[in-house]
This record gives structure tokens, C-alpha cells and sequence, in this order.
């Protein structure tokens, strides 16, 4: 790269978190999403004729941008809060996106003739939500705590377990893979990288305890959190299973062997500032990469295909939350209906879903189908979903965290409303 092509791109950067910061600043005075007020603008310049396309890797979203915010939003988490709800988020974020991957490609195959090996890889990319847009819709709805923290810890843990299931998808187009070893690629990839997450998860809260220098201890959580994913994945596990565990580790068992209050501060202020960056550029980065003339031709295939999304989830939020519910009423608090309604609304696809459309190999049978497809129900669910969501949580009387006096980690999960349909 040479001085000049240096100097053009710090501009652009610089120029972009200019932009970003006048927009959020629009956005929020007419409470309008800033996150997809942002994937708005990049898909209006993408699409206006004329400008030269902007070349996205997935390495760009998958090793660059993601890491740190799936490392932030798993930091946050509380166990404690998680524990009530952690069989509905394990089945949802596993056997749930099997199902999903599955159940579109077969709605693809019937309804819109969509090969099948296709229609899987389809299914398998948009088969978990995207924690980038779901967790940057919480943080502006600010929903109650235990609300929060299901549908944030489920977007961690289904884009894993979803990346997994597309690495064996596309394998399983180009060589026959049997039940079994798929199966049992699948719970060995989740197994060994949550191990690793859980090892340095560990290692780094004992350094961080130890160190007495807050500067360094920032170092250490940033190198945690790309160094997981980075050491998971170049072993051929999933680096993102790897960094939210890690983040799970170091927020809940860094806490309770003593990160001092002047670490806590500087983690959450410095890893607040950077969730946010990343999330600005995640959904420019979606927003350039969609080409609006591009879909036209396969729209009948992405309007199965968000039928079928909508369908499944729905079918799975209602009928796992719900048998839960009637399995351990008397151990932990129910999920009422209202919440349930939320679960499914908040199923949004994002950056996750456009890197792994753009990992596919050059020579891969219906590339161009596969992509549009999977841009399409990405434009639908921020468009849709997005934007909605908060309307939904107001017509449903849901309070927000401040208003049930919910500030922060270790503050008791609010009540929550067992009513509303």
C-alpha cells in the first residue's frame, strides 16, 4: 500500500466515524435505530449508480469486527441472571438451529425450486441470528434484564453453533457426509471451543487480578478477545464459540475472584466505546454490501425464504419456551407470553450471515442464488424486524430496565409480565 492509498483510507475512516456520530446523534432525536439508520445509509450508497463497489471480505467481519463484539456483549452477561433461562437459550442456540437450517431448505426445494444442497447452505447461514443487530436493539429498547440477557446470550451462542452447521453444509455439497460424522463434527467443534474459551477465560482473569495496572489489564481483555478466537481458529474450531465463552469467563469468574473497581470501570467504559464502534462499521459494512438491483431477480426464492424463517422461529420460540414453562414452572420463574412474542420478533440476521455468503467458494454451485437469497431475508429482518421491535415491546406493556429499577449486573431480573398476546 503506498502513502497515498495510506492516507485516502485514513480519511475514509476518519470521515466515517464523523458520519456516524452526526447520524446516531439524528437517529436518537427522532428515536429512530441508529444501528439501522446506519445499514439504511450504507445500502443507499451501495446502490446508487455510479460509485465504485466497496470491497467486503468476511475475514473483515468474521476476525476483525465481530470478536470484540461478541467479546463485550458476553462480558456483560450474568450467569446469574442467564441460569433461569439457560435450557430454552441451549436448545434454541442447538437443536434450534439444526431445525432452521433444515426446515428452510426444504421450504426452499418445494415452494421455490431451489436445489437442495443450495437451499441447506442457505438455511444453515441464516439459521442463527446476528448478535451485532440483536444486541445493539436491546441496548436502545433497553429491555428488562432477564429478556435482555435470553435473546443476547441465545445471538452469541446460535452464531457459533450456525457457523459450524455452514462449514458442514458446504462441505456436504461437494462430498457426501453421513449423519453421524456430521453430528459428531458438530458437538466435537462446540465442545473443544468452548474449552479453549473457558481455559483463557480463566487465565486472563487470574493475570488481570494480578496485574494492578489498569492499562495493562485493557490489554490483556483485548488480547483475550481476538487472541481466543484467533488460537480457536487456527486449530479448525469455531473462534466464535472460543471468544464468548472467554467473555462469559472473564465477566462472571474474573468478578468473583476480584477484578478490582477501578478494572471494572475501565473495562466496561473502554468496551462500551469499542461495542459501539464495531457495531457502527458491522452495519455501514452490511448496508454496502447488499445491491438492491441484485435481489429483483430472485425475489420469489427470498420471500419463501423469509416465510420460512419467520414459520420456524415462530414454531420454535413457542413450542420450547412454552413446554418449558410447563416442565419447570415450579423451578424457575415462567416466560410469559409477552416475552415470548419478543424472543421471536428479535430473530434478526446481519453481519454473520453476509461474511458467510461471501465465504463461499468462488466455484460454488448457485453462488450468486445462495447470496441473494441470504441479502434478501438480511434487508428484511433490519428493515422489518428491527425497526419494529420497540413498537412491539410498547404495545405489549414490556418496562424497561430503568423504569423496574434494573440497572446493572447483579441487580435482581425484573418482573416480568405474564400477560399479553
Amino acid at each position: 500500500m503506498t502513502g497515498d492509498e495510506t492516507l485516502q483510507l485514513i480519511r475514509l475512516f476518519v470521515a466515517l466515524l464523523g458520519a456516524t456520530a452526526v447520524l446516531v446523534v439524528v437517529a436518537r432525536r427522532f428515536a429512530l435505530p441508529w444501528s439501522v439508520t446506519l445499514f439504511v445509509l450504507g445500502l443507499l450508497v451501495g446502490s446508487i449508480g455510479g460509485v465504485a463497489p466497496v470491497e467486503v471480505t468476511p475475514q473483515l467481519v468474521l476476525v476483525v469486527l465481530l470478536p470484540g463484539l461478541i467479546f463485550e456483549a458476553a462480558y456483560n452477561i450474568d450467569a446469574a441472571v442467564l441460569r433461569p433461562s439457560l435450557a430454552g437459550v441451549a436448545l434454541l442456540a442447538g437443536p434450534g438451529v439444526v431445525v432452521v437450517a433444515v426446515g428452510v431448505a426444504v421450504v426452499l426445494s418445494v415452494a421455490a425450486g431451489v436445489p437442495p444442497a443450495a437451499g441447506f447452505v442457505v438455511g444453515a447461514i441464516v439459521s442463527a441470528t446476528d448478535p451485532a443487530a440483536v444486541i445493539a436493539s436491546f441496548k436502545r429498547l433497553r429491555a428488562p434484564r432477564r429478556l435482555a440477557t435470553f435473546v443476547e446470550a441465545e445471538s452469541l451462542l446460535n452464531d457459533g453453533t450456525g457457523i459450524v452447521i455452514f462449514t458442514i453444509a458446504v462441505g456436504a455439497a461437494t462430498r457426501p457426509i453421513s449423519v453421524p460424522e456430521a453430528v459428531l463434527s458438530f458437538l466435537s467443534i462446540v465442545v473443544v471451543s468452548a474449552a479453549i474459551g473457558a481455559v483463557a477465560g480463566a487465565i486472563a482473569s487470574w493475570l488481570i487480578v494480578r496485574v494492578g495496572d489498569h492499562l495493562v489489564e485493557l490489554t490483556l481483555s483485548l488480547v483475550l478477545a481476538y487472541g481466543t478466537y484467533l488460537a480457536a481458529d487456527a486449530v479448525h474450531e469455531s473462534g466464535i464459540i472460543a471468544t464468548a465463552v472467554a467473555g462469559l469467563v472473564l465477566g462472571n469468574y474474573g468478578h468473583r475472584i476480584g477484578l478490582s473497581a477501578r478494572t471494572i470501570e475501565a473495562l466496561d467504559v473502554v468496551w462500551e466505546f469499542l461495542a459501539f464502534l464495531l457495531t457502527a462499521v458491522v452495519f455501514l459494512v452490511v448496508g454496502l454490501t447488499i445491491r438492491l438491483p441484485d435481489l429483483a431477480a430472485h425475489v420469489v426464492a427470498i420471500g419463501w425464504a423469509v416465510v420460512a424463517v419467520l414459520a420456524i422461529r415462530a414454531a420454535l420460540v413457542y413450542g420450547t419456551v412454552g413446554a418449558l414453562n410447563r416442565v419447570a414452572h415450579t423451578a424457575v420463574p415462567p416466560i410469559g407470553m409477552a416475552w415470548q412474542h419478543i424472543i421471536f420478533w428479535s430473530g434478526l440476521r446481519g453481519a454473520v450471515a453476509i461474511a458467510l455468503a461471501l465465504a463461499l467458494p468462488l466455484d460454488f454451485p448457485n453462488r450468486t442464488l445462495v447470496q441473494s437469497i441470504v441479502y434478501g431475508v438480511v434487508l428484511f429482518t433490519l428493515i422489518v424486524q428491527a425497526t419494529t421491535a420497540g413498537t412491539l415491546m410498547h404495545h405489549l406493556g414490556i418496562r424497561d430496565r430503568a423504569a423496574d429499577g434494573d440497572t446493572g449486573r447483579g441487580s435482581a431480573p425484573a418482573e416480568q409480565p405474564t400477560t399479553g398476546t
